[in-house]
């Protein structure tokens, strides 16, 4: 329990009735939890604004109202307005948890790719040199032993603040954590002022219904990170690296290959053999060591970095970095899947043309027989990514399998036939199997000696949504199941 004066004094509200000495015994913004003595915020969502529901929360004991406009209710209530609700609710949150992030170094990751990748780099160099991580990300959260599948790439700011102080009783050093543009516009980090701030990179995602109206106003979401951190990490080599710094106000480091960054890398070599890709390449700049890891690509050479130029302000040695980055694997990123001697399957969750014509561009390097990639698109979201990514496939791998993704409340095909109007503008050979699992089989069964197979989109998910419902769908089982097929036949 806590006297509502010490959860707002961080910022600005009006007491529009009630007394501000009501004690509060939980902090709730969603009104199927509200409790007798519950402090509720009216949160504006997408489909449902929490003002509608005043009447039947004060019914179930509510105590406390954060509004954005005036209500009804009876005068006992306390009621206090805000201009933004959402802000409000992250402030509240850091003081109902007595701010935990200034309890933990905070390590801010932002990005259009290379979060997911880079998060899990940071924590596997910072554990292995004898840190306790918390990390928070697309496809969990970790908390000591719990990994808690995630939801959104960033929780909503009281679950991030829940985190944060779970993370604090465990005994963790520090947090490590995805940010999205989502995260920023909606103030789910507001509060926080991250110990490090790290802009991998920009490009045309997330534009669309119910994201963001333009590239614009997403580039602005993203940097406001560089206001929100002591230290930013930014990549000197992406085209808007002048429009990402812009404005910033914290300390600035960079790194890339350019010799303007802080800390660069050169002489890259890829390394290969039957059924196995990485890279390596030398750290030059702020440090000077060799690397090797074993994921393949480019891109995962700036993951590698971005996640030594945090490390270095740790004072991890630099055999430690070595060490951990030779072993870092993440789930659903460049996951390579034993199938076959003769041909490299891989797992990887590009959705998006720019992510996709990351990888594909990145394997070609390798030079395989064929290049072969397998993919959908999500239902209710932007037409444009399908025919995009569909020009990628086209323009980059010898043979294209269109196959379904996340439907969602969309007709497969349909997907399919907007992927198909992006490929037609290109040479590229395709088939198409609605059915992932027959997909995946057709892949598997087509493969030729040499080739690079890639199944993209899904990733970690382990579930797809058909008609408003998710139903279990993980690639790994579905590999698994066609492979013992085979030997059930053979």
């Amino acid at each position: 329990m806590k006297n509502l004066r010490s959860l707002i004094e961080n910022f600005s509200c009006e007491c529009l009735q009630g007394s501000l000495d009501t004690e509060v015994r939980s902090v709730v913004y969603d009104s199927r939890k509200v409790e007798k003595g519950s402090l509720f915020v009216c949160i504006r969502g997408a489909v449902v604004d929490g003002h509608t529901f005043v009447n039947e929360v004060v019914e179930k004991g509510a105590r406390v109202l954060v509004v954005e406009e005036p209500v009804n209710v009876p005068k006992e209530v306390t009621v206090l307005q805000v201009s933004d609700t959402r802000y409000a609710l992250a402030l509240i949150s850091c003081a109902w948890f007595d701010h935990p992030a200034k309890k933990l170094k905070t390590i801010g990751v932002t990005g259009t790719k290379g979060k997911t990748t880079t998060v899990y780099m940071v924590q596997s160099i910072l554990e292995n040199a004898g840190y306790k991580v918390g990390l928070i990300g697309t496809i969990e959260t970790i908390i000591g032993d719990r990994h808690i599948p995630s939801e959104n790439t960033t929780p909503e700011s009281y679950l991030v603040q829940q985190y944060f102080s779970e993370m604090v009783e465990e005994g963790c050093d520090c947090v490590v954590m995805e940010v999205s543009s989502q995260a920023l516009m909606l103030h789910r980090c507001g509060g926080i002022t991250f110990d490090f701030g790290i802009f991998t990179n920009i490009g045309e995602d997330h534009i669309g219904p119910n994201e963001h109206s333009s590239f614009e106003q997403y580039l602005e979401c993203k940097k406001r990170l560089l206001s929100q951190c002591r230290i930013g990490i930014v990549n000197r080599d992406d085209e808007h690296f002048e429009e990402i710094i812009d404005g910033h106000t914290c300390e600035l480091e960079t790194y890339g290959f350019s010799q303007e960054a802080d800390l660069r890398a050169a002489d890259e070599k890829l390394v290969t053999y039957p059924g196995y890709l990485g890279i390596s390449y030398t750290v030059d700049g702020l440090m000077h060591f060799p690397v090797e890891i074993d994921i393949p690509g480019k891109f995962n050479i700036y993951n590698s970095l971005t996640a030594i130029s945090i490390c270095r302000h740790f004072k991890v040695s630099v055999e430690n970095i070595q060490a951990a980055l030779k072993v870092a694997k993440v789930r659903g990123r460049a996951e390579m899947v034993k199938v076959s001697d003769n041909f490299t399957l891989m797992i990887d969750y590009a959705h998006n043309a720019m992510s996709l014509e990351s990888l594909l561009t990145t394997l070609r390097e390798y030079q395989p027989h064929r290049l072969v990639c397998l993919f959908g698109c999500g239902g209710n979201r932007s037409r444009s990514r399908r025919f995009e990514m569909g020009e990628v496939s086209g323009c980059l791998a010898e043979l294209t399998i269109i196959t379904s993704d996340n439907p969602r409340n969309e007709d497969p095909q349909a997907i399919i036939d907007d992927i198909k109007t992006g490929i037609s503008k290109t040479s590229g050979k395709y088939v198409e199997i609605i059915d992932r699992k027959e997909a995946i089989a057709y892949a598997i069964h087509h493969g030729e000696p040499g080739d690079i197979i890639v199944l993209a989109g899904k990733g970690h998910e382990d579930y797809q949504i058909i008609q408003g419902k998710k139903y279990p769908m993980d690639e790994r089982v579905l590999i698994r199941e066609i492979l013992e097929e085979d030997r059930e036949k053979a």
